[in-house]
């Protein structure tokens, strides 16, 4: 499994903050709802991008939250070679007004993608910025993912 071979160990699924399924089934389409950058249970980042935060600790933040997406595809599915394409990746960030180079934060989540699932891990994308966020957090991201037809997931 390349999560093993990259030296990475995928973190527990977070709980759902509200009345909202944590991912959604419809067809061989999996949605995650948005994943926040927890590790052993806490939020890492709290603040803004270009004020707490700066860019490379917004990578940081965005592949880790990525890394918790990917969670939430395996507790879905078991079995993550059960994806076939992840076709979108859409962040939300919590910006400085004076923050203009967020896209490359974000990057730490694509180049994540790019990683665990090779060729299958490209992906369109889509960025959000919101100077308030859930938990003063300052990223979320979630997944749109292909499934192999043949399997059924949880």
């Amino acid at each position: 499994m390349r999560i093993k071979r990259l030296g990475l160990t995928l973190p527990d699924v977070a709980s759902a903050l509200g009345n909202y399924e944590p991912y959604c089934i419809v067809g061989n389409t999996l949605m995650t709802s948005g994943q926040f950058p927890y590790l052993n249970g806490e939020l890492q980042y709290q603040g803004q991008l270009g004020r707490e935060f700066s860019l490379e600790q917004g990578y940081q933040a965005c592949r880790l939250a990525a890394l918790n997406a990917i969670a939430q595809l395996k507790q879905a599915c078991g079995d993550l070679s059960q994806i076939k394409q992840i076709y979108r990746l859409e962040g939300v960030l919590n910006v400085g007004e004076n923050c203009f180079d967020h896209p490359k934060a974000l990057d730490g989540s694509s180049d994540l993608m790019l990683e665990v699932f090779g060729e299958r891990g490209r992906h369109t994308r889509m960025i959000w910025t919101n100077p308030v966020m859930p938990l003063n957090s300052l990223c979320l991201v979630y997944l749109f993912a292909e499934l192999k037809s043949d399997i059924l997931c949880k």
